[in-house]
């Protein structure tokens, strides 16, 4: 027997496209909205992140260096002294090229071209009362170094004319020819001609001589971030209290720096900064693996050779910044499939409606003879034209607003658009021809009805398990994918089940009501027929037979719990936003003082205090990366030095948490001469009851005793607090170089300061992490995903009215034939379609807001807020209540609109045979 092919009859095809172009264009148009949405978010997602990047590159500034290390060749001379090498100026020059050879084309195409940076021992000054250290450093690049004008003196020259020099390894200190900046010579008070009294860490003086003063051609020349000291005094660099200065060395001079200090302590380095422009989020996974090889193949610390040893963070930061683009791109994928999960169920919706209207045109085209695969043919053939154009439509459409378009998030919806039409016409066309009938026996009838509820159960066993399964992998292993290297506007195949949840737990909701509403219609239908209200009982009993009807609850519940999750998700994370800018400023703004005007902090501060709108003021010094020992390592916290009733009282008066365990910092430490302090740990190393030595020079290590949890202190992860008073009290005065203000007047107070400073405000810290791209982009994503379901919700609810307007206003027609009147008619209507609507528009945002608060912890949003741990979930009550209000409000216009458009409607033809 020979199969034949399925013989569409065009003309049919072209007459139910006129008659029906209206729910047609109507799914069309769903397809095209969503579709431009789909299309649109994961490219200018990409873009965000390549934006983000490039600004963490920014931010980076030296962490993000790739830098080489490598020993100096031996410099024993034949006699038993030390070889003046002349040409070290050179070989540094050949480093730095041989560095750059070894880096390799993707790294040397990412890189800016390589500094070169030698840099001796941090000296001790010997003169003056307060502590200072003197450091000399080499600069060289391509063009020879950064240009410097010599407003004094002359460049640094050699000590001696000869190239060939051998000095004894006992011999007297060996002389080193340094400049200075005029910053550095005005806080020292010395110039050219003058020694600068130094000696190093074994106590041995070092011949240092001032050639001359200069002034920088360029501050912003990138050679001078690799040594600031040389610009300017450098607080803070060599530990609490102490302050650096720098003189600047010369091809010339160069060799006897070496001379000048024992034969491993001249470092050399190559530094390759990062071009941030040349960064993308594609390239920098090469990056990161290019970074790590290179480390991983670096010549051994322990080697005394010229060997290549590399070292960089650059990986680090790019893989934390992967990390949270990973975490925004799992979090709009979320909201994408909510999106994508209502727009299926309304395309399912619509074709449902359609085939309504065409199922008597159907029956009688199958009656006729048409075989069914010819029908699905004729069907398939319309849904795809339809579904197509309407793709088609909306990835032009997202093509104008994004600078590409992705077409993997639309796939779904032109799937179920082209997909549901045929599939119900078939089944009503072969429903209008199947030739069983009902069976007489009530034991078989039993068996069918049983059958059926067997198959509905299994479906939403499912549809249940699947929730299980995502809700519980997603909080075992959170959104983020196992490896990062793809593309992530495509969601990888471990993190769909997880990214799904949310979906899959409004579909859960959704069935739980399903299965609820036709047992609350009947319970109030038996309520309804034992008062003496007709139309109570004609409103519930037309509820009561409409409550079985699971797709327009399905659209409505879905829709409504997914917008106000998407409502939930906006609110929660501006709510992070706003509490991680009081987490990274400490106040209302912060002052941070220049080393140079630290003494004046407290009469800045105190002017800061009178000045209007403060509230309160706080001073505290506060070092980053300060050293402290414990028993076993070293650390490199920042240290705060507060008066800790004064920032108790601070921490009390903001939304930061509060922090009891400050007054502990003064009580008498638990051994005598330990003074307490309290500890905050990113990896857990500092914890209650840990000793640690704070150095002081010339002087005893201070030790302290952790007596607590510290609170965190403008975003850091490693902290040590103590009082001023305490360690003061132990010999280490505090030089406060910090000042946090509270108030409407703070921002205005510290920008009037008067000394140089940095000002941090948190309404510019909270401002720009707003606009920052990823925070925009998903900010922007919630707020239009929210729209969109909302819109989705209600074209459902529309959809649903007009699948069962039919059937509700004959049955109203008939009813009027009884004596009915027409407003009557209109409150019977309306207590048909609203008790489902009242249902949904409460039970949908509560649904939404428990779904948030089942997933929002794994949705990793403090990688976004820049808190240190997740934000709880903020519930918009008002945002919520307009959701519900928005579909009671479209509930209540159906019935005014439906009895408008029937109005016209004859009684004699509701009464006709047939009707």
């Amino acid at each position: 027997m020979t199969r034949r092919l399925p013989a569409p009859h065009w003309p049919s095809v072209r007459g139910r496209g006129r008659a029906d172009a209206g729910p047609l264009l109507l799914t069309a148009a769903v397809i095209a909205a969503v579709a431009l949405l789909a299309g649109a978010v994961p490219v200018l997602l990409r873009a965000a992140a390549d934006q983000t990047v490039q600004d963490t590159v920014r931010h980076a500034g030296h962490d993000a260096n790739v830098i080489a290390h490598a020993d100096w060749e031996r410099d024993d001379g034949p006699t038993g002294g030390r070889v003046r090498m002349a040409d070290l100026a050179k070989g540094v020059d050949d480093f730095r090229v041989r560095a750059t050879y070894a880096l390799g084309r993707d790294l040397d195409d990412a890189l800016l071209a390589p500094i070169a940076v030698v840099d001796g021992p941090v000296l001790t000054v010997t003169e003056g009362n307060a502590p200072r250290t003197f450091q000399f450093s080499y600069l060289a690049d391509d063009a020879g170094g950064p240009e410097v004008t010599w407003i004094a003196g002359n460049a640094p020259a050699a000590a001696v004319p000869d190239d060939y020099v051998e000095a004894p390894y006992q011999g007297p200190p060996w002389p080193v020819q340094v400049g200075i900046s005029e910053t550095d010579a005005a806080a020292l008070g010395l110039g050219p001609g003058d020694r600068i009294p130094a000696k190093d860490s074994r106590g041995r003086g070092k011949d240092l001589r001032i050639s001359g003063i200069w002034r920088p051609t360029d501050t912003s020349d990138p050679a001078w971030r690799l040594a600031p000291a040389l610009l300017r005094p450098l607080p803070g660099a060599d530990g609490v209290g102490i302050t650096r200065f720098a003189g600047l060395l010369s091809r010339d001079s160069l060799p006897d720096a070496r001379l000048a200090v024992d034969e491993d302590q001249l470092r050399r380095a190559v530094h390759f900064a990062p071009d941030p422009d040349a960064l993308t989020w594609g390239s920098s996974a090469t990056l990161v693996d290019r970074v790590v090889t290179l480390k991983a193949a670096s010549g051994s610390s322990g080697a005394r050779d010229d060997s290549l040893k590399w070292e960089s963070q650059l990986d680090a930061t790019l893989r934390a910044t992967r990390t949270r683009i990973n975490a925004v791109a799992a979090q709009a994928a979320v909201l994408l499939t909510g999106v994508l999960t209502a727009a299926v169920l309304v395309l399912l919706l619509a074709a449902d409606l359609l085939v309504r209207r065409r199922n008597p045109a159907l029956s009688a085209a199958r009656q006729r003879g048409a075989a069914l695969g010819d029908l699905g043919t004729e069907l398939a053939v319309e849904s795809t034209v339809v579904s197509l154009s309407g793709a088609v439509v909306g990835l032009v459409l997202a093509r104008t607003v994004a600078p590409g378009v992705s077409w993997t998030w639309a796939v779904p919806v032109v799937l179920a658009g082209a997909a549901a039409g045929p599939a119900f016409g078939i089944l009503a066309a072969a429903r209008a021809s199947r030739d069983r009938r009902q069976p007489a026996n009530r034991s078989a009838r039993r068996w069918i009805r049983t059958t059926g509820q067997l198959r509905r159960a299994v479906v939403e066993a499912a549809v249940l398990i699947a929730a299980v399964a995502a809700l519980v992998t997603l909080h075992q292993r959170g959104l983020l994918p196992v490896t990062s290297d793809g593309d992530m506007a495509e969601p990888t195949g471990d993190v769909i089940l997880p990214v799904s949840a949310v979906a899959l737990g409004a579909l859960v909701g959704a069935l739980v009501l399903i299965r609820l509403l036709p047992l609350g219609a009947r319970l109030a239908l038996r309520q309804a027929l034992r008062s003496r209200r007709p139309l109570a009982v004609f409103g519930t009993a037309r509820a009561a037979t409409t409550a079985g009807r699971a797709l327009p609850l399905l659209v409505l519940v879905c829709a409504t719990a997914l917008a106000s999750f998407a409502l939930i998700l906006g609110a929660t994370v501006n709510r992070g936003l706003a509490d991680g800018a009081w987490s990274a400023v400490g106040a209302d703004a912060r002052l941070d003082v220049a080393g140079d005007a630290e003494t004046a902090t407290p009469t800045v501060a105190a002017h800061i205090a009178a000045a209007p709108g403060v509230r309160q003021v706080v001073v505290a010094q506060v070092t980053d990366s300060a050293r402290v020992f414990t028993d076993s390592s070293p650390l490199t916290p920042r240290l705060v030095i507060v008066d800790a009733a004064a920032f108790q009282r601070l921490l009390a008066s903001t939304p930061l948490p509060d922090a009891p365990a400050l007054a502990r910092l003064t009580t008498p430490g638990p051994r005598p001469g330990e003074v307490p302090a309290l500890v905050r740990s990113g990896d857990g190393e500092l914890r209650t009851g840990t000793r640690l030595q704070l150095p002081r020079d010339d002087a005893p290590a201070i030790h302290l005793v952790a007596v607590g949890a510290a609170p965190s202190v403008d975003g850091a992860g490693d902290v040590v607090i103590v009082d001023a008073g305490a360690l003061a009290d132990a010999g280490l005065p505090a030089v406060p170089n910090t000042v946090w203000v509270t108030g409407p007047g703070a921002a205005r107070a510290v920008t009037n300061s008067g000394v140089a400073s940095d000002v941090v405000v948190r309404a510019d810290v909270l401002r720009a992490q707003r606009v920052a791209p990823l925070t925009a982009g998903l900010l922007r994503l919630a707020w239009a995903a929210a729209a969109v379901l909302l819109a989705l919700g209600l074209l459902g609810l529309a959809l649903a009215a007009a699948a069962g307007a039919g059937e509700r206003w004959q049955t109203l027609t008939r009813l009027r034939t009884l004596g009915l009147r027409p407003r009557d008619a209109r409150w019977v209507a309306a207590g048909e379609l609203l008790p489902p609507v009242v249902v949904v528009a409460v039970c949908g945002p509560l649904l939404g807001a428990l779904l948030a608060r089942l997933t929002l912890g794994p949705l990793d949003l403090r990688l976004l807020t820049g808190q240190a741990g997740d934000p709880g979930a903020v519930l918009p009550w008002w945002l919520l209540a307009m959701v519900g209000v928005a579909l009671l409000a479209a509930a209540a216009t159906v019935v005014p609109v439906e009895s408008t458009l029937r109005r016209r409607d004859r009684l004699s033809e509701v009464l006709r045979a047939g009707e």
